[in-house]
């Protein structure tokens, strides 16, 4: 990847103050394959790097890249080197959504925390995380966002820190949650060697099947009516009464038998029942769908924290589209830009034929390969999380890779955990306690040899809850 001196050797016999940004500012000069440094720059801590982000935690050196892996590609990437020093050790971070930024807080924890951190808008540049307009008439674009970006900036994140440091990292690591979750599985797939560890939380890694099912929603919910969002304290009081009495959370979804027809309206519809439509709205997030394109089940959410901030009606119930806007959420702009190219589409067009050419997707975008061997047979270990109440991917999608990948290998717990969150939401977030040190847990298990057998979740005022592994 490098092809010239280490420029930054020279500068380090300088005084330490200027040796740094000396050292830094050489990095402009370095020379990538298919990448090219467009600023290097030394940065004390506090300074806020982007608009409406937090301040950086520690003084830095600031390398942003763009890399073009193919000549239409612009995959922006920035390298976050701590000036003290740090721990010697490379972690890249996964971005959320539909990407389309640089995803700077995980940077500043990657920085707080001494790693050298990478970070990447995944090949596109939006402000809006839920739009894919910038897949329209470029392809290429989709190939990025779908695992060459994460590669790149892998191998660019690399090089720059061999430059900086003149070592290779220590340990490398990658953590990412949602798209992020996703990034981190299809690289656990597609390059087991880059990686010493990965964490993936709620992964989006069967992405043409959720993209199927938001929509399949979607769709549902306009000929039928959407749940309203002031029933749904209503339905999670019903949840928790029939599934955890007294308590704020369901410890286990899966032995919970609620139906939300307990509800319905016995006669004149009030605020305190549920109409008929109301009700099967209810049942088909519960139940999930089937995808028109292959006949596979689409799992849906599990019930307990419909009307928590941060849920139901934030994931579920926005308000529809008024007549002429331009696509809008998730799964519209996916379909409109992605899937059929035209700016003019709109959720409740959607046939068989869509649902078959977004499965023309699944290569680029999928990350269901249950082989791992080859992550396994060079030392690798992946933990992933996934809460029990996401209401944006059904914990179900993490079930079932685990599965698969028990399926596929055997027992694989040697190199392979997964941890499900009683009570959390989508990444963060719930009624319980879900604060857990993920990369913590995994230097432990890479470093130290020590598998985590439970790990503590916690939470602000002082409370816990152990997870346990799947088996």
């Amino acid at each position: 990847m490098i092809r010239t001196a280490f420029l930054a050797a020279a500068a380090m016999a300088a005084t330490p103050a200027l040796a740094q940004t000396d050292a830094c500012s050489a990095l402009a000069n370095l020379t990538l394959a298919d990448a090219t440094v467009t600023a290097a720059s030394f940065v004390k801590g506090g300074t806020v790097p982007a608009a409406g982000q937090m301040p950086t935690p520690a003084d830095m050196c600031r390398v942003s890249v763009t890399a073009r892996p193919t000549p239409k590609s612009d995959v922006r990437i920035e390298v976050w080197l701590p000036a003290n020093g740090g721990n010697g050790k490379f972690l890249q971070v996964g971005n959320g959504g539909l990407a389309g930024q640089i995803p700077y807080r995980l940077l500043g924890l990657g920085l707080g925390g001494g790693y050298a951190t990478a970070g990447t808008d995944d090949g596109h540049h939006s402000p809006d995380a839920t739009d894919a307009s910038w897949a329209l008439g470029h392809p290429e674009r989709v190939t990025d966002f779908g695992y060459r970006a994460v590669k790149a900036t892998t191998d660019v994140g690399k090089a720059v820190f061999a430059a900086w440091k003149q070592a290779k990292p220590a340990k490398s690591y990658f953590f990412g949650c949602s798209d992020g979750g996703r990034e981190a599985l299809m690289t656990a797939q597609r390059y087991p060697a880059d990686f010493d560890g990965i964490v993936a939380g709620a992964p989006a890694y069967n992405w043409t099947a959720l993209m199927a099912s938001a929509a399949l929603i979607q769709q549902k919910s306009l000929k039928t009516g959407r749940f309203p969002a002031a029933k749904l304290p209503l339905l999670q009081a019903a949840a928790l009464s029939a599934c955890a009495p007294g308590k704020p959370w369901i410890a286990d979804p899966r032995l919970c038998r609620f139906d939300p027809v307990v509800l319905a309206c016995k006669g004149t519809a009030t605020d305190q029942c549920l109409t008929r439509p109301e009700v099967s709205a209810a049942r088909t997030i519960y139940n999930g769908a089937r995808n028109p394109a292959t006949g596979e089940a689409l799992p849906g959410l599990k019930p307990g924290a419909e009307a928590l901030p941060g849920s139901w009606k934030d994931w579920l119930l926005g308000a529809p589209m008024a007549a002429g806007n331009k696509p809008s959420g998730y799964a519209e702009t996916y379909f409109a830009y992605v899937v059929r190219g035209d700016v003019a589409f709109r959720i409740d067009q959607l046939n068989r034929r869509d649902f078959v050419r977004n499965q023309s997707f699944a290569g680029d975008l999928n990350a269901t390969n249950p082989d791992l061997s080859a992550f396994k047979a060079r030392g690798g270990k992946l933990i992933q999380y996934h809460g029990w109440n996401d209401p944006a991917i059904s914990p179900e999608y993490s079930i079932a890779y685990h599965k698969a990948v028990t399926a596929k290998m055997g027992k694989s717990d040697d190199f392979y955990r997964l941890f499900m969150v009683p009570g959390m939401l989508h990444c963060i977030g719930g009624a319980s306690p879900t604060g857990v040190n993920w990369i913590g847990e995994l230097n432990n298990w890479v470093e130290r040899g020590t598998a985590p057998a439970t790990i503590t979740a916690r939470s602000a005022d002082g409370s816990s809850q152990t997870l346990s592994p799947e088996r």
